[in-house]
């Protein structure tokens, strides 16, 4: 089975403006990304709408396809880079472009879903821990799944699901194992040709949350296990802390 990696990357982020092109441990943080992933595919894209993150890509020896700047998601931008390639591969990977720390097991392991022949769709999950506090599980920006007996998700929210009917909230992390969204995502070529033509459904719109449409349209979504914690970096402040576990971790 073959696989290819792209990675969405677009300039005028409401929230951090540039953040492909920020500089995170003396390299843009699209670079990191694309090292990451180069570690474990051989065959990576960035796919970007802007000039200076294509020409920024192309310095550091990376692969990069100019894409519309109409989009309104990654996984459309996904769709025109593929497109444009021309690729013949069976899966196509989208890994965000403001993940910088994240692991070739990672995606391993969204690869492996698909040795299940009718897996259509890929991402993964990272269980909360008993020791995490309640906040966590509360923030609406950190995505829960629920997943069925064969890994699928069944539905993904910003609250919290599970309730946990009759325990403290204190309780909640000890009684059910949480699961939290990690947004990489893999789909079979022709399953993503169709995800980005059918329109927006009232669940999407309800959460903000694009998997929702798939879900919704009666696609399927394996969800792989991750024990690993990422760092994305939505925000200025988030890109301190990412150099904090820069040093700390010595990478």
């Amino acid at each position: 089975m073959k696989f290819i990696a792209i990675i969405p990357a677009r300039y005028a982020s409401t929230r951090f403006p540039g953040k492909p092109l920020a500089m995170l441990g003396g390299k843009p943080i699209i670079q990191r990304v694309y090292e990451q992933v180069n570690k474990t595919l051989g065959e990576v894209y960035v796919a970007t709408d802007d000039e200076r993150i294509f020409g920024t890509v192309e310095s550091f020896g990376g692969k990069a396809v100019m894409t519309s700047s109409n989009h309104k998601s990654g996984t459309d931008r996904i769709k025109e880079a593929a497109e444009k390639l021309g690729t013949d591969a069976d899966v196509i990977i989208n890994v965000q472009g403001d993940e910088p720390f994240i692991l070739p097991e990672q995606i391993e392991t969204v690869c492996r879903c698909f040795d299940d022949e009718s897996t259509q769709i890929a991402t993964l999950g990272k269980p909360f821990t008993e020791e995490q506090d309640f906040e966590m599980l509360l923030n609406p920006n950190s995505p829960k799944i629920v997943v069925d007996n064969n890994s699928r998700a069944m539905y993904f929210s910003r609250s919290i699901i599970p309730f946990i009917r009759g325990k403290e909230k204190a309780e909640w992390l000890k009684s059910f194992p949480f699961l939290k969204h990690i947004g990489l995502y893999a789909y079979r070529r022709e399953v993503l040709q169709e995800i980005t033509s059918l329109p927006q459904s009232s669940l999407e719109i309800a959460e903000s949350l694009e998997q929702l449409r798939w879900l919704q349209n009666g696609y399927t979504i394996k969800v792989g296990i991750t024990d690993a914690e990422t760092i994305g970096i939505d925000t200025p402040d988030d890109l301190k802390r990412a150099e904090t576990f820069l040093t700390t971790h010595n990478l």
